[in-house]
């Protein structure tokens, strides 16, 4: 059965938080429209590295040509959503 989206949410958060090695910062803090390379500051290899943890957690496969939409937190998750099988 596919989680809802709030658990997807939950879940990448604490995939990105871990990955960038973050810290002061909760997977319930996080804030979920704060736009990852201008506001966080990660580059391609960061982003890279988080999808490929979530590619292997929800068995996905995530077009690099789709990178550029993957802005923040909510439309991460969204695209993870809507790639999963159930």
């Amino acid at each position: 059965m596919k989680p809802d989206i709030k658990a997807v949410e939950q879940r990448v958060a604490e995939i990105i938080i871990s990955e960038l090695k973050l810290e002061d910062v909760t997977a319930d803090s996080f804030d979920r429209g704060l736009d990852l390379v201008d506001e966080l500051g990660i580059d391609s290899m960061d982003l890279t590295a988080v999808v490929l943890v979530l590619q292997d957690e929800y068995g996905i496969t995530i077009d690099e040509d789709d990178y550029p939409k993957l802005k923040n937190l909510r439309l991460i998750a969204e695209y993870v959503h809507a790639r999963m099988a159930g």
